[in-house]
């Protein structure tokens, strides 16, 4: 288990010639639940994307195991909940089974392993009541967990989490907690953005806390201090023009 880590390595991300994510290089563990702290734009989405493939990297390289990760499957990406059109017509199994796409490919028809995959998914995160149920009716619980639904039959080692416990209450957020330490028991690796620092030692096993550029990272006993937190939301680092 030992190389069963994501590895970010001098990882530099720009929006016209300046820098959102700056040499950064973190080796994050497996089977863990990690939290992305920072401030407004200190790169977190950035981030996010970046190690997705979702963006193109100024510098640097991403691994997964020791090898270069395959974005369509190894990981998921979850966006921000208000990204994405609730009102489309799909039911929760429909959602749901779209996590089997990339492994199908686009002409592969789904089998009774797709579907035994997809149902076990429902119930992980608790939603095989809800299977029939369509996507606009659901709360924002329930939405999130819709999603990681989807991660979870995707089958992915990587689950990248934008701001999903924004705007759920507590039952909500206690529900979802405890889905992500599920998944992360089961060797996943969740790296979550997150703003509410008063819940961060009862949702995370580690933080890594960013400000453009790596402030710390590691376990939140040793990490998710106050020197930290005041390094970490002190003025953005300073920004230069790239050539």
């Amino acid at each position: 288990m030992s190389n069963h880590r994501l590895a970010i390595r001098d990882v530099t991300v720009s929006y016209q010639n300046v820098p959102a994510v700056r040499n950064l290089s973190v080796e994050l563990r497996c089977g863990r639940c990690v939290g992305l702290l920072g401030p407004n734009g200190a790169g977190k989405s950035t981030l996010l994307k970046a190690i997705a493939g979702l963006v193109s990297m100024q510098t640097g390289e991403i691994d997964l195991h020791g090898h270069a990760p395959r974005q369509s499957r190894s990981i998921a990406y979850l966006p921000q909940r208000g990204l994405i059109d609730w009102d489309f017509p799909l039911t929760v199994r429909g959602m749901v089974s779209m996590g089997r796409f990339p492994a199908l490919g686009g002409w592969k028809p789904f089998t009774k392993e797709d579907r035994n995959i997809v149902s076990t998914a429902l119930e992980v995160t608790h939603l095989t009541s809800l299977a029939h149920r369509q996507i606009n009716a659901l709360s924002g619980g329930q939405q999130q967990r819709a999603f990681l639904a989807r991660a979870y039959a995707q089958q992915s080692h990587v689950c990248l989490l934008d701001e999903p416990f924004t705007g759920l209450d507590t039952n909500s957020q206690r529900d979802l907690r405890a889905i992500l330490r599920g998944m992360a028991a089961e060797g996943k690796l969740l790296l979550v953005s997150h703003h509410d620092l008063n819940t961060v030692p009862e949702l995370f096993d580690e933080v890594l806390m960013l400000n453009r550029e790596l402030i710390a990272y590691g376990d939140v006993a040793d990490t998710f201090t106050e020197p930290n937190i005041a390094r970490t939301y002190s003025s953005p680092q300073p920004t230069f023009a790239l050539a």
